[in-house]
């Protein structure tokens, strides 16, 4: 096989699949491991994928970010997301008031937090609430305003409540973040939504595996170094880490199971 079909059957793999390794490399080819990164690496300077520390992942369209869904319901379980899910919920004491994002990993946060934790939980996101809804051990409190098809309210009647509020903890996502253009987002009409959590909370906790970091979209929410911490996936690599650690922000990378 010529390299050019090689590096044409990789890019398909990483879309078909959404990200590749170089475990999955050096088996399909019968490559060694070194050549299998220098392939990446050549992709990546043509700008036709992201290197990971494992592997590979799609890069995005700046105006589309990652594919949306309707809610923030988990149908397929990703081992980062939850591995970060996880160490999140940990980071949690007892008594604790938090802001829970209202997207995927927010919702797998939800679903972890142990019965003999009391808390309070501030979302604006239906579908968390619905969920929290059930634990005895949880008071929440759901932000209102002008709901949009996902379940979430992110408008002036959200942000007028959390103004009212004071977080221990906000743990916050977004479509992406980078060094240089921070958190960014898709649409603006959150700007204001996501900069009154941070206001509001004592520490904030940014969500972000690997998929996430490096890549920006449209609109800039606010500088990355508004995080406090930033938890991220033992696939994210060093140089980007590096960034983030540059401007003062505590990253906590969780390993793998």
């Amino acid at each position: 096989m010529f390299i050019e079909e090689r590096h044409q059957t990789i890019l398909d793999m990483i879309n078909h699949n959404g990200r590749i390794s170089v475990e999955e490399i050096t088996a399909r080819f019968g490559i060694s491991v070194e050549s299998a990164r220098r392939d990446l690496r050549i992709l990546e300077e043509k700008g036709l994928l992201k290197r990971t520390h494992g592997g590979a992942i799609p890069t995005h369209q700046v105006a589309l970010g990652k594919p949306s869904k309707v809610t923030c319901k988990v149908t397929e379980i990703y081992p980062n997301y939850l591995a970060i899910a996880k160490k999140a919920v940990s980071m949690i004491n007892n008594n604790d008031v938090v802001f829970i994002t209202s997207a995927s990993v927010g919702y797998l946060m939800a679903q972890n937090i142990p019965d003999n934790l009391r808390i309070r939980v501030v979302t604006n996101s239906i579908v968390i609430a619905e969920e929290l809804r059930i634990k005895d051990n949880i008071t929440t409190i759901l932000l209102g305003g002008e709901m949009d098809n996902k379940g979430n309210c992110y408008d002036a009647f959200a942000i007028d409540m959390i103004k009212h509020l004071r977080f221990d903890k906000c743990f916050i996502t977004s479509a992406f973040i980078s060094s240089n253009f921070g958190l960014s987002i898709q649409k603006s009409k959150a700007i204001s939504f996501w900069n009154a959590l941070i206001d509001s909370s004592k520490e904030t906790i940014g969500l972000y595996p690997t998929e996430k970091i490096g890549f920006e979209s449209v609109v800039s929410i606010c500088p990355a170094n508004r995080l406090n911490k930033l938890i991220t996936d033992w696939d994210a690599l060093e140089e980007d880490l590096s960034a983030f650690d540059e401007q003062g922000i505590e990253l906590v990378v969780v390993e793998k199971d």
